[in-house]
């Protein structure tokens, strides 16, 4: 462009100077002129080059902006999303732990009443000191007296032992979802020499004492896959061996009513 200008320029002065209608001063003050048009026409394009760099500058800034904001805002999803997660997940576990906490106090209502209906069924032999009824956390016992059931040194049911064994029975039939433990216990003192062919020890006694109550309510239609029969001699005394009151009190068949599922859990644990 600049080019074309000053080749006007020159065009125009030489014509002007053919034609002789201006003069050599008239012809300087045009080309200075024309010279300061070009020089400002050079720093308005020098400014517009300027002025578009800085444009650019600017949108590429822009873009990193807009790529970071973009950054940014697939993080922050990331972290809605991994929020949202957890606060699916403790709400299940709230849920669950609700759960377990209704299915506790269900367990506990429950177990209540079964207590309070096994102590109304053996109300009388309750009354009567024949039997004991004691609740713990996850079971039921009921503690039949040694010597309503047994002769000393003996295994063999008593009469009266086996009428009381039989309402005993009846109230345990209620318990469908219980495992019947039974568990004689004798005291300290040496079986007879004269029964020591029969029971060397109060070992075998007290196994056999608590084999014959399990044989005596299959009998009256306990189911025996709910029974298990154990002995555990003189070495659960609930008193002092010291004297005939206490030895007495020592001398007894435990019936333990466990819950199934509480058995099958101790007894995945004694495999592992």
């Amino acid at each position: 462009m600049m080019n074309y200008i000053r080749i006007g320029i020159a065009v125009l002065a030489a014509g002007l100077i053919v034609s002789g209608c201006v003069s050599s001063g008239k012809y300087k003050k045009l080309e200075t002129d024309k010279n300061q048009e070009i020089s400002a026409l050079q720093q308005e394009k020098a400014a517009a080059e300027k002025d578009n760099a800085d444009l650019k500058q600017q949108v590429a800034s822009l873009e990193q902006q807009k790529a970071a904001a973009e950054q940014e805002v697939g993080s922050l999803q990331q972290q809605k999303s991994a929020v949202e997660t957890q606060k699916s997940a403790a709400e299940q576990q709230v849920g669950s732990l609700q759960q377990q906490n209704a299915s506790l106090i269900a367990a506990s209502r429950q177990q209540q009443q079964q207590y309070q209906s096994l102590v109304n069924t053996l109300s009388s032999e309750v009354q009567k000191g024949q039997v004991q009824v004691k609740q713990y956390q996850n079971m039921l016992t009921v503690e039949l007296a040694e010597q309503v059931f047994f002769d000393s040194g003996r295994a063999t049911l008593k009469p009266e032992g086996q009428k009381v064994l039989k309402d005993v029975g009846e109230a345990l039939k209620g318990f469908p979802d219980k495992i019947i433990r039974v568990v004689g216990h004798t005291d300290n003192k040496a079986i007879k020499k004269s029964l020591q062919a029969t029971f060397p020890s109060n070992w075998e006694l007290s196994v056999a004492r608590a084999t014959t109550v399990v044989r005596f309510l299959q009998k009256i239609g306990v189911p025996p896959e709910d029974m298990i029969a154990s002995g555990r001699a003189e070495y659960q005394p609930i008193a002092p061996n010291d004297t005939p009151e206490n030895r007495q009190k020592n001398r007894r068949i435990e019936i333990m009513l466990i819950d199934k599922n509480l058995l099958s859990e101790m007894s995945v644990i004694s495999h592992d």
